[in-house]
């Protein structure tokens, strides 16, 4: 069950996810208890599913109890505790408190490098998402300077296609659009785009975030036709398929693994 509704998870069918997680969770709790690392991986999981649909305060709850379980069976720097943590700094994150989700990710960061190593992709979701944090408050050479590194490594590590290189990928287009470096972000957004589709399918949501990401650079450039074009698309699938609340644009690098 919980396999299952981490497909629908990442097909975008948050709803169904949802609640296939919370039939989940309240077997886990009853049949294993509610500190049971089963228990906490659905509860984590519901709190994922807040998090795609936007529900930032829900999310923030489920994962602060998920955190403090893990500290008390697992040990602060476990790395499902430090997973936790990220995703707690994730939600602070999308609720624009900034300093306390930057905070919490150098924490995890160097928690990571020492656990796990440099190279490690819980160390690497980590840069991307002290990244992120400095993208938003305009810190645009220090986000470039980390999003660089991790393409970089996860490129070298998880390939070109992987999922996560995508996001990186997609996360420095944003910041060369904010440069006004049009070109460089283009020809990123593209690669990305391109990539999506071919992997997850025109209607999936991190293929129309990569869409109307480009979209938003060829306004940039006031290339106006080419902008419509894609803008008229993405609203036509958004409005068959229905995940209109999904985060786009700049996305944090989520470091919870689904399933069991």
């Amino acid at each position: 069950m919980a396999n299952l509704a981490s497909t629908y998870w990442n097909q975008g069918r948050c709803n169904e996810a949802e609640q296939l997680d919370i039939q989940v969770m309240d077997m886990s709790k009853k049949l294993l208890g509610t500190e049971h690392p089963s228990t906490l991986i659905s509860m984590a999981n519901i709190a994922s599913t807040y998090q795609n649909q936007g529900r930032w305060n829900e999310a923030e709850q489920l994962f602060v109890q998920v955190m403090n379980m893990s500290k008390k069976l697992l040990g602060t720097e476990h790395p499902s505790t430090l997973i936790s943590m990220a995703n707690i700094a994730s939600t602070y994150w999308n609720q624009g408190r900034w300093n306390e989700a930057e905070q919490l990710d150098i924490q995890v960061m160097n928690m990571s490098k020492k656990l796990l190593g440099t190279e490690h992709p819980d160390t690497l979701a980590s840069m991307a998402n002290i990244a992120s944090t400095y993208w938003t408050q305009g810190r645009w050479n220090e986000a470039e300077q980390l999003q660089v590194q991790v393409i970089d490594m996860t490129k070298q590590l998880l390939g070109t296609e992987h999922p996560f290189t995508l996001s990186s990928m997609a996360n420095l287009a944003s910041t060369y659009r904010k440069q006004g470096r049009f070109n460089e972000a283009k020809q990123l957004f593209v690669e990305v785009m391109d990539m999506r589709k071919k992997q997850l399918g025109i209607e999936h949501p991190d293929t129309l975030a990569s869409m109307e990401n480009l979209a938003s650079t060829y306004h940039d450039q006031k290339r106006w036709n080419e902008a419509e074009k894609l803008q008229v698309q993405v609203i036509d699938i958004r409005k068959k398929v229905c995940d209109a609340q999904h985060p786009d644009t700049v996305r944090r690098a989520y470091t919870m693994i689904r399933g069991t």
